[in-house]
C-alpha cells in the first residue's frame, strides 16, 4: 500500500446520510460495502455515475470473465494498486484463475507458461498503460478472436481500472480487515 492511512476516510454506516446509504446499498449488492465503495460514497453523485460503468465492466461486459480478470489484475499491478490487485485476486480465483496464473500476471506477457492469447491480453494491458494505445500487432491478435464489442471492452476495462487504481492509490483506500490477498511475494 502506498499510504498507511486514508486521505479520504470511508463513510461508516453511522455517519452515512440517507443518500450515501442508498449509494452503498446499490454498490454492495446485498453484501457489506467494501472500503472503495465507502470512500467513493463520500461523493454520491460521482458514486452513482461510476456504478453504471463498473456494472458494465464487471457484469455486462462482452469479455469472458477470466479474460477480463487477467486485464484487471495486470492493470492493478501496472498501477501498483495493491488494494485493486488484492480484490481482483479473489474475483480472478472465482472465475478460474489459479494462484500460479495470478502470480504470473506480475511477471507479464513474456513469462513462461502463458498461452498465446493470455499473453496477448496482458500485452494489451501493458501497451495501454505505457502508451494509451494498442499496437497493430496486438490489436490484430486480439481481433482474430474478439468481436468489435470485445475489442472495445478490452480498452474500457483497462481504462476503468486505471481510474480505479489512481483513486485507490491517491485516496489511500485501505484493505478490509478480512482481506488477506496482497501482491504476490
Amino acid at each position: 500500500m502506498r499510504l498507511s492511512q486514508p486521505r479520504i476516510a470511508p463513510i461508516s454506516d453511522e455517519e452515512a446520510t440517507d443518500e450515501q446509504r442508498e449509494v452503498l446499498a446499490a454498490a454492495a449488492l446485498g453484501r457489506s460495502p467494501l472500503n472503495v465503495q465507502r470512500t467513493i460514497a463520500q461523493y454520491p453523485e460521482l458514486a452513482r455515475a461510476r456504478q453504471s460503468f463498473t456494472q458494465h465492466v464487471m457484469r455486462d461486459s462482452s469479455l469472458p470473465p477470466r479474460e477480463r480478470e487477467l486485464l484487471i489484475l495486470r492493470t492493478g499491478w501496472n498501477c501498483q494498486s495493491e488494494y485493486e490487485f488484492g480484490q481482483h485476486t479473489r474475483f480472478g480465483r472465482s472465475v478460474g484463475l489459479t494462484d500460479d496464473e495470478i502470480r504470473r500476471v506480475t511477471l507479464g506477457p513474456e513469462a513462461d507458461g502463458w498461452g498465446d492469447f493470455d499473453a496477448t491480453l496482458l500485452r494489451a494491458a501493458d501497451e495501454l498503460h505505457a502508451d494509451a494505445f494498442i499496437s497493430d500487432a496486438t490489436w490484430n491478435a486480439l481481433a482474430e478472436r474478439y468481436s468489435t464489442k470485445q475489442l472495445m471492452d478490452v480498452v474500457f476495462a483497462v481504462g476503468q481500472y486505471h481510474i480505479v487504481s489512481m483513486a485507490l492509490n491517491s485516496f489511500g483506500v485501505q484493505f478490509e480487515p478480512e482481506t488477506t490477498e496482497r501482491f504476490p511475494q
